[in-house]
């Protein structure tokens, strides 16, 4: 198995997987992030800011309008142990974020507001994975929470 952290798609057929209808109900995302060591804005500007940093920027300002897209940030942790399998190295943090669907997450990724934070997005990140999920319907841990979470979010799609 072959892992590619990217900051942006690369890859265009699944960019256009995307771009698709996907899932008729809510989906979470699982984010794996690694961070650059240092901040690099693409503008040039001067930053004392590690990667980490700029990337805690971007997240403070995207939990903010997530809900205006159909969205909530539902987890976010530190990886702090690879207690199983076998990577070259590990990501620094994994969040977890819901969307009412999939056509949730690219309208707020091409909205106006979503390009203006992102800048400390790209600034922090050397790479990351996103991982599309749906709910899995029988048993699981904390299933009423997560439950709860995606008849919210289907409550919002009508």
């Amino acid at each position: 198995m072959e892992v590619i952290n990217e900051v942006v798609p690369s890859d265009t057929a699944q960019m256009e997987a995307m771009m698709e209808k996907g899932p008729d109900e809510p989906i979470f995302m699982l984010n794996l992030l690694k961070f650059k060591e240092r901040a690099e804005y693409e503008d040039g500007r001067e930053t004392d800011f590690t990667g980490r940093e700029a990337y805690m920027i971007y997240g403070e300002e995207v939990t903010k309008i997530l809900p205006r897209f159909g969205g909530v940030a539902i987890f976010g942790a530190d990886v702090t142990h690879l207690a199983l399998g076998k990577v070259e190295e590990l990501w620094d943090e994994i969040a977890f974020v819901a969307y009412k669907d999939r056509a949730a997450l690219l309208k707020m990724s091409m909205s106006d507001e979503w390009q203006a934070i992102s800048v400390h997005r790209t600034a922090g990140l050397q790479g990351q994975l996103n991982i599309e999920s749906t709910l899995m319907m029988q048993g699981g841990l904390n299933q009423t929470f997560m439950t709860d979470i995606a008849d919210d979010l289907a409550g919002k799609m009508k």
